[in-house]
């Protein structure tokens, strides 16, 4: 096996992603959103599988995520300013760059997206030449794309598209509801992935890399945290089993201690991997559950 490093990116469009994510939180069975962290390791494993390597071996060092976007007080007449803020916190914590432009008025008076897919076709293209990446990872569905994968196929990049199809009936609007993912983009990508079969795959059903792609309804708030009242400051040595949407789990059996991103001390959340040894105190939360805290690398 190789030691090699393969360089990849990924890029979200926004509005796309928003769409899925949405489906599957209010109208999938799942009820839940999609994971950034659970979507990047899945990333991860299915190229270290195509390539017979290791998932250490796969780097993400380009992430980015483009989408319009209201003024910050039309986000808060909307009542969306706050949850926009939580998902720029949790983008920040998987180290994604966000690339917002305003919304523009259509001759019909409505806000709408404008340039956006240009903007990203040439960051795409301008990055992939410049950080010399191996692989391109494509959350998006629209057609026009299709040059923009002939073009780094030309560079000698390969392209990996995340695509799902779905249709819902939309009770609000009393229409159907559709998303589809153009063809011709499906058949320019060098590895096409048809995320809504492999997720709906009942043989996938009790797959962890398939249920990750999914936020987890279980993870204890913050808030919710509580020091003990007997706590002692000892100190305990660990090793990092899972890193999610800003939180992670450290192994200790008989079960894996929780740890949110804000009780990590001395580097940045960011800059911790799976398998990394770490040192961590204990609390208890409101439901009585121990979890870790001032967790720190060994």
């Amino acid at each position: 096996m190789s030691n090699q490093i393969f360089k990849t990116g990924i890029f979200y469009d926004g509005n796309y992603f928003s769409r899925v994510s949405n489906y599957y939180n209010y109208e999938h069975p799942r009820k839940s959103r999609l994971s950034i962290s659970g979507l990047h390791y899945f990333i991860k494993s299915y190229l270290a599988d195509k390539l017979q390597t290791d998932t250490r071996l796969i780097s993400i060092i380009e992430a980015h995520y483009y989408r319009g976007r209201f003024t910050s007080y039309e986000s808060k007449e909307a009542n969306k300013l706050l949850s926009e803020r939580l998902f720029d916190d949790v983008l920040m914590n998987e180290g994604i760059a966000t690339h917002y432009l305003p919304l523009r008025i259509n001759e019909e008076g409505k806000k709408i997206e404008k340039g956006i897919d240009l903007a990203m076709a040439l960051d795409i293209y301008e990055i992939a030449f410049l950080k010399k990446l191996d692989y391109i990872v494509l959350v998006v569905c629209d057609g026009d794309y299709s040059l923009l994968v002939k073009k780094l196929n030309t560079l000698g990049v390969k392209v990996i598209l995340l695509a799902w199809d779905f249709e819902f009936y939309d009770n609000k609007t009393d229409k159907n509801i559709s998303t589809t993912t153009s063809v011709e983009l499906l058949k320019e990508c060098n590895y096409p992935i048809i995320m809504h079969e492999i997720i709906d795959n009942i043989a996938n059903q009790s797959k962890a890399i398939i249920n990750d792609l999914f936020v987890s309804k279980d993870i204890p708030s913050y808030d919710q945290i509580e020091r003990s009242s007997d706590e002692t400051g000892t100190k305990y040595s660990g090793v990092i089993f899972k890193l999610k949407d800003g939180y992670g789990f450290i192994s200790k059996p008989p079960s894996n201690l929780f740890f949110h991103w804000t009780e990590v001390e001395d580097t940045d959340f960011n800059d911790l991997h799976e398998g990394d040894n770490v040192i961590y105190e204990t609390a208890i939360n409101d439901k009585g559950q121990e979890i870790a805290v001032k967790v720190s690398k060994e």
